[in-house]
């Protein structure tokens, strides 16, 4: 059966994820008459027709919280259907303004940490924001560990990486366990997270943040295989596959290739338009995997992207 709102036109949101100096993120409460009202949101409002999506963020911004925009770039595109209602949320991230925030229609404002975000209520749509907010722009996927593995990984973290994923295929299971724990102790030094790329159990046992499913493990599972206070993530190539992740709770997905890589030569690969369909139709984030280097960052951004993933470009160099 066809619901009410699937032909309806969705109402296309500009939000905002503002941050201050000290990294914290800018949230609202909805007035209670309000759609979903009685939640936190991030603040925003309507597009209105011909207007540019950048323009309406920046109204929205100074008529809700006195505040000029500066500085913003994409963040992530949410497509919802509520009940009620479809909406398109497009989300950007706001780095600089001038202004001081204060509720201008009335409404209570908080800043609140990134990690404390999951301890709000917010309508359902918002929740993949709440994902994206918490999430750094770089998420390295180490090499195959040698002698210097983890001086190098340690010289990342100084670097400014905050997520990584142990990727050691060539290590048996306790070997990997070992040096699973190694890493995560550098990481959290360094208020980095470490994901395995292993089985889930293995990130119970070594106190590791999260994991990574391959494609394989990611297609055999049909429920969230860790509690919510730990992260899942996702190796994607298409439609299907992302629409897998979503369907067991994953937290965010790696997408790719976009682009043609030393490892894979003669691999196909999505292009920036292939990768932008599939971020566009995503409800949750993604980072851009494939010939990345640090210059893609902006180009990943304006795709629909998290940011950007990789080995090589994130690695630090041998000295």
């Amino acid at each position: 059966m066809t619901s009410p709102t699937s032909n309806a036109v969705p109402v296309h949101v500009a939000a905002a994820v503002i941050t201050n100096a000290q990294g914290e993120v800018l949230i609202s409460l909805r007035h209670a008459q309000l759609h979903q009202g009685g939640l936190w949101e991030f603040p925003g409002g309507k597009v209105e027709p011909g207007e540019e999506v950048y323009a309406a963020l920046a109204r929205e911004l100074h008529e809700e919280l006195g505040v000029t925009v500066q500085a913003a770039r994409p963040l992530i595109r949410i497509p919802h259907a509520y009940p009620d209602k479809q909406v398109l949320l497009d989300v950007w991230q706001v780095t600089i303004f001038s202004g001081t925030p204060h509720g201008r229609e009335g409404q209570p404002i908080r800043w609140v940490a990134p990690d404390k975000l999951v301890d709000f209520a917010f309508p359902a749509a918002n929740q993949p924001i709440v994902t994206a907010a918490r999430l750094p722009d770089r998420y390295l996927i180490t090499p195959e560990p040698d002698v210097d593995f983890l001086d190098q990984l340690k010289r990342a973290f100084q670097s400014g990486i905050r997520l990584v994923q142990l990727r050691a295929k060539s290590l048996d299971t306790a070997a990997y366990r070992d040096l699973a724990r190694n890493v995560c102790e550098l990481a959290h030094a360094q208020g980095a997270r470490v994901l395995l790329n292993a089985d889930p159990a293995v990130v119970l046992d070594v106190g590791a943040d999260g994991v990574h499913l391959t494609t394989a493990r990611l297609a055999a599972l049909s429920q969230r295989p860790l509690p919510t206070d730990h992260w899942v993530a996702a190796s994607c190539h298409n439609a299907a596959e992302l629409r897998q992740a979503t369907a067991i709770g994953c937290d965010f997905a790696v997408l790719g290739p976009v682009q043609s890589t030393a490892s894979h030569p003669g691999a196909s690969y999505l292009g920036w338009e292939g990768f932008q369909v599939l971020a566009d139709n995503a409800v949750l984030p993604v980072y851009a995997l494939g010939g990345m280097q640090p210059p893609d960052q902006t180009r990943a951004w304006g795709a629909g992207a998290q940011g950007i993933a990789a080995i090589r470009s994130l690695w630090p160099a041998s000295v």
